[in-house]
């Protein structure tokens, strides 16, 4: 199966996956993750339909970025190291990882430089010590309201990262509790609007959209052989 066969049976699952999720009232968007894919697959699935990427280094992005069309628009989905906040406003229509009131400051910081508003979503450890990023739940509301207060980000929504395991059931509890608190969030702050909810991967992501995920990150299914 091609990389464009591969596009369209990822589609055709989340629909079928919406189906399951009756509280998921909005389009699912479908980032292919582009990390150690070349420029040539990377082009074959922008011709197959694919219209947002995602990068897990700032370095490796700048790499490809140059070279493909315009219109494609670009996900930081990995961690962002605080010496590479300049370049990623630069590069990244939103930003999947923003998980420490420092990193939140420092692209405020680098925003106010050129008068720009960046996106941004607050990415959230569900595993515990398990996970080396991602923001506590217990400091998710705190995080929020301060990064609100930034004038030149955006908070567009929470970002989780599920343990790998070969049964997505297993994962499903996460995934369930990121829904949870996006509407505890809401709940909290009536003026917030956490329209993404980014979660679920290739191995997992029709469990994340029956969980209510409307951003799914896929890599391997798209340009793995498997």
């Amino acid at each position: 199966m091609g990389i464009r066969e591969k596009i369209l049976s990822i589609r055709e699952r989340i629909e079928r996956s919406k189906r399951n999720a009756p509280e998921l009232n909005t389009p699912v968007l479908l980032v292919g993750v582009t990390k150690g894919v070349g420029l040539e697959r990377l082009r074959e699935a922008i011709q197959g339909g694919l219209g947002d990427l995602g990068e897990n280094r700032v370095l490796e992005a700048q790499g490809k970025i140059s070279h493909v069309q315009e219109g494609v628009q670009w996900h930081m989905v990995g961690h962002l190291q605080r010496n590479k906040v300049r370049d990623a406003i630069q590069l990244f229509h939103l930003i999947h990882s923003v998980d420490s009131l420092r990193l939140a400051q420092a692209i405020e910081k680098e925003a106010s430089l050129v008068g720009k508003e960046v996106p941004v979503l607050l990415q959230v450890n569900l595993q515990g010590k398990t996970a080396p990023f991602g923001a506590s739940v217990d400091s998710a509301a705190f995080l929020v309201k301060e990064i609100s207060s930034l004038k030149h980000l955006k908070l567009s929504g929470l970002m989780t990262i599920a343990p790998l395991t070969e049964d997505p059931e297993k994962t499903r509890p996460y995934f369930r509790r990121l829904w949870e608190l996006k509407k505890a969030l809401e709940r909290e702050n009536p003026s917030l609007a956490l329209r993404y909810l980014s979660m679920g991967m290739s191995q997992d992501f029709e469990v994340a959209i029956e969980e209510g995920a409307n951003v799914v990150r896929i890599g391997r299914a798209i340009f793995g052989t498997g």
